[in-house]
Protein backbone atom coordinates (compact mmCIF):
# COMPACT_ATOMS: atom_id res chain seq x y z
CA UNK A 1 0.00 0.00 0.00
CA UNK A 2 0.97 3.75 -0.76
CA UNK A 3 -0.15 6.72 0.97
CA UNK A 4 -0.44 9.62 -1.10
CA UNK A 5 -0.68 13.07 0.72
CA UNK A 6 -1.90 16.39 -0.54
CA UNK A 7 -3.24 19.67 0.55
CA UNK A 8 -4.14 23.11 -0.98
CA UNK A 9 -1.68 24.90 1.42
CA UNK A 10 1.35 23.13 0.01
CA UNK A 11 1.78 25.00 -2.90
CA UNK A 12 4.63 24.45 -5.56
CA UNK A 13 3.45 27.73 -7.55
CA UNK A 14 1.36 28.99 -10.29
CA UNK A 15 1.10 27.22 -13.27
CA UNK A 16 2.10 28.90 -16.13
CA UNK A 17 0.62 27.38 -18.95
CA UNK A 18 2.98 28.30 -21.39
CA UNK A 19 4.25 24.76 -19.41
CA UNK A 20 2.09 23.07 -22.77
CA UNK A 21 4.45 24.27 -25.25
CA UNK A 22 5.26 22.29 -28.13
CA UNK A 23 8.05 22.96 -30.82
CA UNK A 24 7.48 23.36 -34.93
CA UNK A 25 10.86 22.69 -36.85
CA UNK A 26 11.60 23.06 -40.44
CA UNK A 27 12.88 19.05 -40.22
CA UNK A 28 11.52 15.90 -41.90
CA UNK A 29 8.09 16.02 -42.23
CA UNK A 30 6.53 18.26 -39.48
CA UNK A 31 5.95 21.77 -41.72
CA UNK A 32 5.34 20.20 -45.18
CA UNK A 33 3.21 17.06 -45.59
CA UNK A 34 2.63 18.09 -41.61
CA UNK A 35 0.94 21.08 -40.78
CA UNK A 36 1.33 22.63 -44.27
CA UNK A 37 -0.02 20.72 -47.53
CA UNK A 38 -1.63 22.56 -50.19
CA UNK A 39 -3.91 20.61 -51.92
CA UNK A 40 -4.67 17.91 -49.03
CA UNK A 41 -8.85 17.67 -48.98
CA UNK A 42 -8.41 19.10 -45.52
CA UNK A 43 -6.32 22.09 -46.83
CA UNK A 44 -8.40 25.85 -46.05
CA UNK A 45 -6.61 28.60 -48.65
CA UNK A 46 -3.87 29.30 -46.66
CA UNK A 47 -2.78 25.21 -47.33
CA UNK A 48 -2.91 24.75 -43.81
CA UNK A 49 -4.44 21.35 -42.82
CA UNK A 50 -7.52 21.54 -41.12
CA UNK A 51 -7.37 17.94 -39.70
CA UNK A 52 -3.75 18.55 -38.02
CA UNK A 53 -5.15 21.87 -36.75
CA UNK A 54 -7.89 20.30 -34.76
CA UNK A 55 -5.92 17.69 -33.00
CA UNK A 56 -3.41 20.45 -32.24
CA UNK A 57 -5.94 22.10 -30.44
CA UNK A 58 -7.77 19.38 -29.08
CA UNK A 59 -4.07 18.49 -27.84
CA UNK A 60 -4.07 21.77 -25.55
CA UNK A 61 -0.62 23.42 -27.03
CA UNK A 62 -0.21 26.93 -25.88
CA UNK A 63 3.09 27.80 -27.56
CA UNK A 64 4.97 26.74 -30.01
CA UNK A 65 8.82 27.05 -31.07
CA UNK A 66 9.87 27.90 -34.52
CA UNK A 67 11.64 27.65 -37.07
CA UNK A 68 14.30 25.33 -35.11
CA UNK A 69 16.11 23.56 -33.69
CA UNK A 70 19.39 23.00 -35.43
CA UNK A 71 17.84 24.14 -38.30
CA UNK A 72 17.70 27.80 -37.35
CA UNK A 73 21.49 27.98 -36.91
CA UNK A 74 21.72 28.22 -41.02
CA UNK A 75 18.53 29.50 -41.85
CA UNK A 76 17.51 32.93 -43.71
CA UNK A 77 14.45 34.11 -42.56
CA UNK A 78 14.68 36.29 -45.58
CA UNK A 79 14.06 33.52 -47.84
CA UNK A 80 10.66 32.49 -46.07
CA UNK A 81 9.14 35.35 -46.88
CA UNK A 82 7.20 37.40 -49.52
CA UNK A 83 5.84 35.87 -53.00
CA UNK A 84 6.04 32.21 -53.25
CA UNK A 85 7.11 32.06 -56.54
CA UNK A 86 10.24 34.20 -55.85
CA UNK A 87 11.36 32.20 -52.54
CA UNK A 88 14.59 29.93 -52.80
CA UNK A 89 15.40 26.48 -52.60
CA UNK A 90 18.56 26.37 -50.19
CA UNK A 91 20.17 23.37 -48.59
CA UNK A 92 19.34 23.02 -45.09
CA UNK A 93 22.86 21.99 -43.96
CA UNK A 94 21.45 20.58 -40.56
CA UNK A 95 19.36 17.92 -41.96
CA UNK A 96 20.80 17.81 -45.62
CA UNK A 97 17.33 18.28 -47.39
CA UNK A 98 16.49 21.24 -49.84
CA UNK A 99 14.04 23.30 -48.04
CA UNK A 100 11.54 25.16 -50.67
CA UNK A 101 10.80 28.24 -48.10
CA UNK A 102 7.22 27.79 -49.14
CA UNK A 103 6.43 28.06 -45.43
CA UNK A 104 7.96 30.48 -43.20
CA UNK A 105 8.01 33.69 -40.83
CA UNK A 106 4.09 35.14 -42.15
CA UNK A 107 2.78 31.36 -42.82
CA UNK A 108 3.66 30.58 -39.28
CA UNK A 109 2.43 33.43 -37.55
CA UNK A 110 -0.87 32.87 -39.53
CA UNK A 111 -0.87 29.02 -38.94
CA UNK A 112 -0.36 30.02 -35.10
CA UNK A 113 -3.09 32.37 -34.82
CA UNK A 114 -5.68 29.68 -36.50
CA UNK A 115 -4.05 26.97 -33.65
CA UNK A 116 -4.84 29.24 -30.86
CA UNK A 117 -1.10 29.15 -29.77
CA UNK A 118 1.43 31.98 -29.26
CA UNK A 119 4.68 31.79 -31.32
CA UNK A 120 8.42 31.37 -29.86
CA UNK A 121 11.31 32.75 -32.06
CA UNK A 122 14.13 31.28 -32.46
CA UNK A 123 17.40 33.68 -34.05
CA UNK A 124 19.96 32.12 -35.76
CA UNK A 125 23.38 33.01 -34.08
CA UNK A 126 25.05 30.13 -35.75
CA UNK A 127 25.80 31.46 -39.33
CA UNK A 128 24.18 35.05 -38.85
CA UNK A 129 24.26 37.24 -35.41
CA UNK A 130 22.97 40.81 -34.39
CA UNK A 131 22.27 42.63 -36.87
CA UNK A 132 19.80 39.77 -38.53
CA UNK A 133 18.52 39.36 -35.71
CA UNK A 134 17.34 43.03 -35.12
CA UNK A 135 16.27 42.78 -38.64
CA UNK A 136 13.95 39.57 -38.02
CA UNK A 137 12.30 41.60 -34.55
CA UNK A 138 11.67 44.74 -36.68
CA UNK A 139 9.93 42.65 -39.14
CA UNK A 140 8.12 40.95 -36.44
CA UNK A 141 7.11 43.52 -34.33
CA UNK A 142 7.20 47.28 -35.34
CA UNK A 143 4.55 48.62 -37.07
CA UNK A 144 4.68 50.08 -40.36
CA UNK A 145 7.15 53.08 -40.65
CA UNK A 146 10.64 51.12 -41.10
CA UNK A 147 11.80 49.88 -43.87
CA UNK A 148 11.66 46.26 -42.61
CA UNK A 149 8.33 46.85 -40.84
CA UNK A 150 6.75 48.12 -44.00
CA UNK A 151 8.40 44.67 -45.83
CA UNK A 152 5.91 42.76 -43.41
CA UNK A 153 3.07 45.09 -44.47
CA UNK A 154 3.86 44.76 -48.17
CA UNK A 155 3.76 40.97 -47.68
CA UNK A 156 0.30 41.64 -46.41
CA UNK A 157 0.39 41.25 -42.70
CA UNK A 158 -0.06 44.82 -41.91
CA UNK A 159 -0.07 44.70 -38.02
CA UNK A 160 3.20 43.58 -36.34
CA UNK A 161 3.25 40.11 -35.24
CA UNK A 162 3.78 40.83 -31.73
CA UNK A 163 6.05 37.81 -30.83
CA UNK A 164 7.35 38.30 -27.01
CA UNK A 165 8.97 35.13 -26.42
CA UNK A 166 12.73 34.66 -28.54
CA UNK A 167 15.68 32.12 -28.01
CA UNK A 168 18.97 33.42 -28.27
CA UNK A 169 20.45 30.35 -30.72
CA UNK A 170 19.56 26.89 -30.35
CA UNK A 171 21.97 24.02 -28.57
CA UNK A 172 24.88 26.51 -29.37
CA UNK A 173 27.55 23.75 -27.03
CA UNK A 174 26.76 21.40 -28.84
CA UNK A 175 29.37 20.35 -31.82
CA UNK A 176 26.96 18.83 -34.40
CA UNK A 177 25.43 22.87 -34.58
CA UNK A 178 25.98 24.80 -37.55
CA UNK A 179 28.45 27.97 -35.65
CA UNK A 180 28.74 25.75 -32.85
CA UNK A 181 30.62 28.15 -30.28
CA UNK A 182 32.42 27.97 -27.16
CA UNK A 183 30.54 29.34 -23.73
CA UNK A 184 32.62 32.32 -23.68
CA UNK A 185 31.96 32.74 -27.75
CA UNK A 186 28.34 32.25 -27.23
CA UNK A 187 27.77 34.19 -23.85
CA UNK A 188 29.82 37.39 -25.74
CA UNK A 189 27.27 37.01 -28.98
CA UNK A 190 24.32 36.62 -26.65
CA UNK A 191 24.70 39.53 -24.53
CA UNK A 192 25.32 41.86 -27.34
CA UNK A 193 22.27 40.48 -29.34
CA UNK A 194 19.95 40.39 -26.55
CA UNK A 195 21.10 44.19 -25.98
CA UNK A 196 20.48 44.96 -29.45
CA UNK A 197 16.92 43.67 -29.76
CA UNK A 198 16.06 45.29 -26.54
CA UNK A 199 16.50 48.63 -28.25
CA UNK A 200 13.86 47.66 -30.57
CA UNK A 201 11.03 46.52 -28.36
CA UNK A 202 12.27 46.44 -24.80
CA UNK A 203 8.91 44.32 -24.22
CA UNK A 204 10.28 40.85 -25.38
CA UNK A 205 11.77 37.63 -23.29
CA UNK A 206 14.78 36.21 -24.06
CA UNK A 207 15.84 32.62 -23.72
CA UNK A 208 19.59 32.26 -23.46
CA UNK A 209 20.83 28.63 -24.72
CA UNK A 210 21.87 26.55 -21.49
CA UNK A 211 23.23 22.48 -22.41
CA UNK A 212 21.89 20.62 -25.23
CA UNK A 213 22.05 17.77 -22.05
CA UNK A 214 22.98 17.46 -18.73
CA UNK A 215 25.64 14.42 -19.88
CA UNK A 216 27.26 17.36 -21.97
CA UNK A 217 30.75 18.18 -20.88
CA UNK A 218 30.51 21.35 -19.98
CA UNK A 219 27.52 21.11 -18.77
CA UNK A 220 26.96 23.52 -15.22
CA UNK A 221 30.37 25.89 -16.63
CA UNK A 222 28.22 26.52 -19.74
CA UNK A 223 25.75 27.74 -17.65
CA UNK A 224 27.84 29.46 -15.16
CA UNK A 225 29.33 30.85 -18.14
CA UNK A 226 26.08 32.14 -20.26
CA UNK A 227 24.32 33.62 -17.15
CA UNK A 228 27.36 35.50 -16.15
CA UNK A 229 27.39 37.77 -19.19
CA UNK A 230 23.59 37.34 -20.25
CA UNK A 231 22.17 37.50 -16.04
CA UNK A 232 20.55 41.05 -16.89
CA UNK A 233 19.17 40.66 -19.80
CA UNK A 234 17.63 37.25 -19.94
CA UNK A 235 14.70 35.98 -18.75
CA UNK A 236 15.23 32.32 -18.80
CA UNK A 237 17.62 29.71 -19.74
CA UNK A 238 16.90 26.62 -22.06
CA UNK A 239 17.21 22.75 -21.06
CA UNK A 240 16.95 19.95 -23.70
CA UNK A 241 16.32 15.96 -22.56
CA UNK A 242 15.41 13.14 -25.05
CA UNK A 243 14.83 9.91 -23.29
CA UNK A 244 14.80 5.95 -24.57
CA UNK A 245 15.50 2.55 -23.16
CA UNK A 246 19.08 1.74 -23.13
CA UNK A 247 20.56 -1.69 -23.46
CA UNK A 248 16.94 -3.39 -23.13
CA UNK A 249 16.73 -2.17 -19.86
CA UNK A 250 12.28 -1.12 -19.37
CA UNK A 251 12.75 -0.26 -15.68
CA UNK A 252 15.36 2.48 -15.79
CA UNK A 253 13.67 4.05 -18.59
CA UNK A 254 10.29 3.89 -17.08
CA UNK A 255 11.79 6.00 -14.31
CA UNK A 256 13.48 8.74 -16.87
CA UNK A 257 12.00 11.77 -14.82
CA UNK A 258 14.56 10.82 -12.20
CA UNK A 259 17.15 12.31 -15.29
CA UNK A 260 14.89 15.41 -15.68
CA UNK A 261 14.27 16.29 -12.08
CA UNK A 262 18.10 15.85 -11.43
CA UNK A 263 18.91 18.19 -14.31
CA UNK A 264 15.77 20.99 -13.56
CA UNK A 265 17.42 20.59 -9.95
CA UNK A 266 21.07 21.09 -11.27
CA UNK A 267 20.14 24.17 -13.28
CA UNK A 268 18.57 26.06 -10.85
CA UNK A 269 21.53 25.74 -8.62
CA UNK A 270 23.70 27.11 -10.93
CA UNK A 271 21.17 29.79 -11.93
CA UNK A 272 20.93 30.88 -8.23
CA UNK A 273 24.47 30.61 -7.55
CA UNK A 274 25.07 33.30 -10.44
CA UNK A 275 22.01 34.75 -8.71
CA UNK A 276 24.30 35.27 -5.16
CA UNK A 277 27.66 36.33 -7.33
CA UNK A 278 25.75 39.31 -8.53
CA UNK A 279 23.57 40.00 -5.30
CA UNK A 280 21.11 40.10 -7.97
CA UNK A 281 17.23 40.18 -6.35
CA UNK A 282 16.22 38.84 -10.06
CA UNK A 283 15.19 35.16 -10.63
CA UNK A 284 15.91 33.52 -13.85
CA UNK A 285 13.48 30.90 -14.83
CA UNK A 286 13.65 27.73 -16.80
CA UNK A 287 12.67 26.88 -20.45
CA UNK A 288 12.82 23.10 -21.38
CA UNK A 289 12.04 23.66 -24.79
CA UNK A 290 12.90 20.23 -26.06
CA UNK A 291 11.79 17.44 -24.03
CA UNK A 292 10.61 13.95 -25.12
CA UNK A 293 11.00 10.14 -25.90
CA UNK A 294 13.41 9.37 -28.67
CA UNK A 295 15.07 6.24 -30.18
CA UNK A 296 18.18 8.16 -31.35
CA UNK A 297 19.97 5.04 -31.33
CA UNK A 298 17.56 4.59 -34.95
CA UNK A 299 18.64 8.06 -36.13
CA UNK A 300 21.57 7.77 -38.57
CA UNK A 301 22.96 11.38 -37.68
CA UNK A 302 23.38 13.92 -39.42
CA UNK A 303 25.84 12.71 -42.14
CA UNK A 304 24.43 9.91 -42.48
CA UNK A 305 21.70 11.17 -44.23
CA UNK A 306 21.96 11.69 -48.00
CA UNK A 307 21.05 15.13 -49.76
CA UNK A 308 17.03 14.82 -50.77
CA UNK A 309 14.15 16.84 -50.82
CA UNK A 310 12.29 17.04 -47.61
CA UNK A 311 10.68 13.45 -46.60
CA UNK A 312 10.24 11.18 -43.44
CA UNK A 313 12.53 11.82 -41.02
CA UNK A 314 13.14 9.87 -37.04
CA UNK A 315 8.82 9.04 -37.29
CA UNK A 316 8.93 7.27 -34.08
CA UNK A 317 5.73 4.88 -33.32
CA UNK A 318 4.84 5.29 -29.94
CA UNK A 319 4.08 2.31 -27.36
CA UNK A 320 1.81 2.04 -24.48
CA UNK A 321 5.44 2.41 -21.69
CA UNK A 322 6.17 5.37 -24.14
CA UNK A 323 3.13 7.32 -23.27
CA UNK A 324 3.86 6.35 -19.60
CA UNK A 325 7.44 7.43 -20.02
CA UNK A 326 6.11 11.07 -21.68
CA UNK A 327 3.32 11.54 -18.92
CA UNK A 328 5.86 10.95 -15.96
CA UNK A 329 8.19 13.50 -17.61
CA UNK A 330 5.30 16.02 -17.82
CA UNK A 331 4.77 15.06 -13.76
CA UNK A 332 8.40 16.38 -13.47
CA UNK A 333 7.50 19.85 -15.45
CA UNK A 334 4.73 20.39 -12.95
CA UNK A 335 6.11 19.34 -9.80
CA UNK A 336 9.29 22.32 -10.76
CA UNK A 337 6.70 25.26 -11.78
CA UNK A 338 7.69 27.54 -9.94
CA UNK A 339 10.69 27.56 -12.20
CA UNK A 340 9.89 25.90 -15.33
CA UNK A 341 7.87 28.66 -16.89
CA UNK A 342 8.39 27.47 -20.52
CA UNK A 343 8.12 23.55 -21.80
CA UNK A 344 8.10 22.25 -25.54
CA UNK A 345 6.97 18.66 -26.36
CA UNK A 346 9.31 18.12 -29.51
CA UNK A 347 7.97 18.26 -31.58
CA UNK A 348 4.90 18.47 -32.50
CA UNK A 349 3.98 16.31 -36.05
CA UNK A 350 6.20 13.63 -37.50
CA UNK A 351 9.48 14.02 -36.40
CA UNK A 352 8.80 12.15 -32.79
CA UNK A 353 5.62 14.08 -32.19
CA UNK A 354 2.20 13.25 -30.99
CA UNK A 355 0.23 13.75 -34.15
CA UNK A 356 1.03 11.75 -37.39
CA UNK A 357 0.14 12.17 -40.74
CA UNK A 358 -0.06 10.70 -44.06
CA UNK A 359 0.69 12.98 -47.07
CA UNK A 360 -2.78 13.45 -49.05
CA UNK A 361 -3.89 11.08 -46.06
CA UNK A 362 -5.08 10.58 -42.59
CA UNK A 363 -3.92 12.10 -39.50
CA UNK A 364 -4.25 10.16 -36.05
CA UNK A 365 -2.67 10.43 -32.41
CA UNK A 366 -0.02 8.57 -31.66
CA UNK A 367 -0.16 7.41 -27.74
CA UNK A 368 1.84 9.89 -25.98
CA UNK A 369 -0.68 12.25 -27.19
CA UNK A 370 -3.02 10.98 -24.70
CA UNK A 371 -1.18 12.11 -21.13
CA UNK A 372 -0.35 15.66 -22.72
CA UNK A 373 -3.99 16.64 -23.81
CA UNK A 374 -5.12 15.27 -20.79
CA UNK A 375 -2.77 17.26 -18.44
CA UNK A 376 -3.18 20.39 -20.09
CA UNK A 377 -6.78 20.06 -20.64
CA UNK A 378 -7.15 19.34 -16.79
CA UNK A 379 -4.47 20.95 -14.74
CA UNK A 380 -5.40 23.71 -12.30
CA UNK A 381 -3.70 26.93 -11.93
CA UNK A 382 -1.49 25.72 -8.80
CA UNK A 383 0.66 23.29 -8.53
CA UNK A 384 0.70 21.24 -5.38
CA UNK A 385 3.22 19.18 -3.24
CA UNK A 386 2.74 15.70 -3.15
CA UNK A 387 4.29 13.40 -0.86
CA UNK A 388 4.12 9.84 -1.33
CA UNK A 389 5.03 7.20 1.46
CA UNK A 390 5.36 3.56 -0.84
CA UNK A 391 7.17 1.13 -2.31
CA UNK A 392 11.03 1.79 -3.95
CA UNK A 393 12.27 -0.16 -7.34
CA UNK A 394 15.70 -0.93 -8.13
CA UNK A 395 17.04 0.81 -11.23
CA UNK A 396 20.40 0.17 -13.08
CA UNK A 397 20.45 3.74 -14.31
CA UNK A 398 19.05 5.72 -11.37
CA UNK A 399 19.47 3.63 -8.46
CA UNK A 400 16.64 3.10 -5.91
CA UNK A 401 13.62 5.19 -6.29
CA UNK A 402 9.87 5.62 -5.53
CA UNK A 403 7.76 3.18 -7.61
CA UNK A 404 5.28 5.76 -7.71
CA UNK A 405 5.51 9.37 -9.25
CA UNK A 406 3.23 12.10 -8.61
CA UNK A 407 1.75 15.87 -9.06
CA UNK A 408 -1.00 17.40 -8.23
CA UNK A 409 -3.15 20.46 -8.92
CA UNK A 410 -5.65 23.00 -7.74
CA UNK A 411 -8.07 25.18 -8.63
CA UNK A 412 -9.48 27.87 -6.45
CA UNK A 413 -12.67 28.53 -8.21
CA UNK A 414 -13.70 25.50 -8.33
CA UNK A 415 -12.36 23.70 -5.03
CA UNK A 416 -11.28 20.91 -8.03
CA UNK A 417 -7.80 18.82 -6.84
CA UNK A 418 -5.91 17.01 -10.32
CA UNK A 419 -4.11 14.16 -9.64
CA UNK A 420 -1.37 12.80 -12.26
CA UNK A 421 0.38 9.48 -10.89
CA UNK A 422 2.53 6.90 -12.62
CA UNK A 423 3.34 3.76 -11.51
CA UNK A 424 6.80 3.03 -12.86
CA UNK A 425 7.47 -0.68 -11.75
CA UNK A 426 6.93 -2.68 -15.05
CA UNK A 427 6.11 -5.81 -12.71
CA UNK A 428 3.90 -4.57 -9.87
CA UNK A 429 0.87 -3.16 -9.33
CA UNK A 430 0.16 -0.50 -6.44
CA UNK A 431 -2.47 0.12 -4.19
CA UNK A 432 -2.77 3.47 -3.32
CA UNK A 433 -4.55 5.63 -0.73
CA UNK A 434 -4.88 9.25 -0.57
CA UNK A 435 -6.64 11.28 2.45
CA UNK A 436 -8.55 13.93 1.38
CA UNK A 437 -10.61 17.07 2.90
CA UNK A 438 -13.66 16.35 3.67
CA UNK A 439 -16.80 16.59 1.19
CA UNK A 440 -14.00 15.96 -1.81
CA UNK A 441 -15.59 12.94 -4.76
CA UNK A 442 -14.23 11.46 -7.54
CA UNK A 443 -14.92 13.01 -10.83
CA UNK A 444 -13.36 10.81 -13.15
CA UNK A 445 -10.47 8.55 -12.82
CA UNK A 446 -8.78 8.03 -16.34
CA UNK A 447 -5.69 5.59 -16.61
CA UNK A 448 -3.35 4.94 -19.87
CA UNK A 449 -1.23 1.53 -19.88
CA UNK A 450 -2.39 -2.14 -21.81
CA UNK A 451 -1.67 -5.78 -21.01
CA UNK A 452 0.84 -5.52 -24.28
CA UNK A 453 2.76 -2.60 -23.25
CA UNK A 454 4.51 -2.33 -26.93
CA UNK A 455 0.90 -1.71 -28.39
CA UNK A 456 0.34 1.18 -30.99
CA UNK A 457 -1.86 3.57 -32.44
CA UNK A 458 -1.61 3.46 -36.81
CA UNK A 459 -3.72 5.04 -39.14
CA UNK A 460 -5.63 1.77 -39.63
CA UNK A 461 -6.14 1.36 -36.00
CA UNK A 462 -5.62 4.83 -34.32
CA UNK A 463 -7.48 4.12 -31.21
CA UNK A 464 -5.81 1.08 -30.31
CA UNK A 465 -3.98 2.74 -27.45
CA UNK A 466 -6.49 4.90 -25.49
CA UNK A 467 -6.89 6.28 -22.12
CA UNK A 468 -9.57 3.92 -20.20
CA UNK A 469 -12.34 5.23 -17.28
CA UNK A 470 -11.57 3.00 -14.15
CA UNK A 471 -14.28 2.56 -11.90
CA UNK A 472 -13.06 1.03 -8.99
CA UNK A 473 -11.79 4.48 -7.52
CA UNK A 474 -13.89 5.19 -4.75
CA UNK A 475 -13.64 7.52 -1.32
CA UNK A 476 -14.29 6.22 1.72
CA UNK A 477 -14.04 7.78 5.22
CA UNK A 478 -12.52 10.71 3.55
CA UNK A 479 -9.62 8.51 1.48
CA UNK A 480 -9.65 7.92 -1.89
CA UNK A 481 -8.29 4.52 -3.08
CA UNK A 482 -7.10 2.85 -6.25
CA UNK A 483 -5.10 0.52 -7.69
CA UNK A 484 -2.36 1.41 -10.13
CA UNK A 485 -1.14 -1.24 -12.73
CA UNK A 486 2.35 -1.59 -13.40
CA UNK A 487 3.72 0.81 -16.20
CA UNK A 488 0.45 2.63 -15.89
CA UNK A 489 -0.05 6.83 -15.81
CA UNK A 490 -3.57 7.93 -13.70
CA UNK A 491 -5.23 11.42 -13.59
CA UNK A 492 -7.61 11.41 -10.77
CA UNK A 493 -10.23 14.82 -10.78
CA UNK A 494 -11.23 15.52 -6.93
CA UNK A 495 -13.87 17.82 -6.42
CA UNK A 496 -16.57 18.99 -4.02
CA UNK A 497 -19.92 17.50 -4.63
CA UNK A 498 -18.76 15.15 -7.34
CA UNK A 499 -20.69 11.64 -8.68
CA UNK A 500 -18.72 8.95 -6.68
Amino acid sequence: MARLAVDPAFVVGALDRRLFGSFVEHMGRCVYTGIYEPGHASADPDGFREDVLALVRELGVTAVRYPGGNFVSNYRWEDGVGPKDQRPRRLDLAWRAVEPNQFGTDEFVAWSRKAGVDPIWAVNLGTRGIAEAVELLEYCNLPAGTATADRRVANGAPEPHGIKVWCLGNEMDGPWQIGHKTAEEYARLAEETANAMRRVDPGIEFVACGSSNRHMPTFGDWERTVLERTYDLVDHISLHAYYEPKDGDQQSFLAAAEDMDRFIDSVVATADHVKALKRSDKEITLSFDEWNVWYQARFPGELGLDVREVGPLIEDTYTVDDAVVVGSLLITLLRHADRVKIACLAQLVNVIGPIRTEPDGRAWRQSTFHPFALTAKHAGSTVLRTEVAGPDIETAAYGRVPALWSTATYEESTGEVVLFVVNRSETDKVDLEVPLQPGLRVVEHLALYDDDRSAVNTAEDPDRVVPRRVDGTEVINDSCTATLPPASWHMIRLSPGGTR
